[in-house]
């Protein structure tokens, strides 16, 4: 199972370039069976709000949907016991909240690899970063 950065949702959907191409390529990917994956519920909120921003409120909320329904993605919730481990990377490898979650989440259910355009998960050592 991968873990997907928030990054590969918005690289997908606002993106026409390759970086674009490369995010709807593994969601495609997702969607149909040939990978597992798992995010945050933290997703919905970054997803919505940087759509919002670009393409407007309706946008939003298809996109919003779109990522409640995606097939074979797995929601994974954000508790009190991951809010620590986040804490505790943040202060390890100096890692803003949201990143923190991210990772906190992908570790507590056992996934160490994180898809993301962030290089900022490259300082952590209990994982490994891949681009899309």
């Amino acid at each position: 199972m991968i873990y997907l950065d928030s990054s590969l949702f918005l690289n997908g959907a606002l993106f026409v370039d390759e970086r674009g191409e490369r995010a709807r390529k593994l969601l495609s990917e997702v969607q149909s069976g040939k990978k597992q994956a798992a995010t945050s519920a933290l997703t919905y909120d970054e997803v919505f709000w940087v759509i919002k921003k670009h393409r407007g409120f309706k946008a939003a909320l298809e996109a919003a949907k779109a990522l409640l329904e995606m097939p074979n993605l797995t929601l994974l919730p954000v508790e009190t016991e991951v809010l620590w481990v986040a804490y505790g990377l943040s202060e390890r490898y100096e890692l803003n909240p949201r990143d923190a979650i991210h990772v906190a989440c992908a570790l507590a259910n056992g996934i160490r690899v994180v898809v993301s355009s962030d290089p900022d998960f490259d300082r952590v050592k209990e994982i490994e970063r891949r681009e899309a």
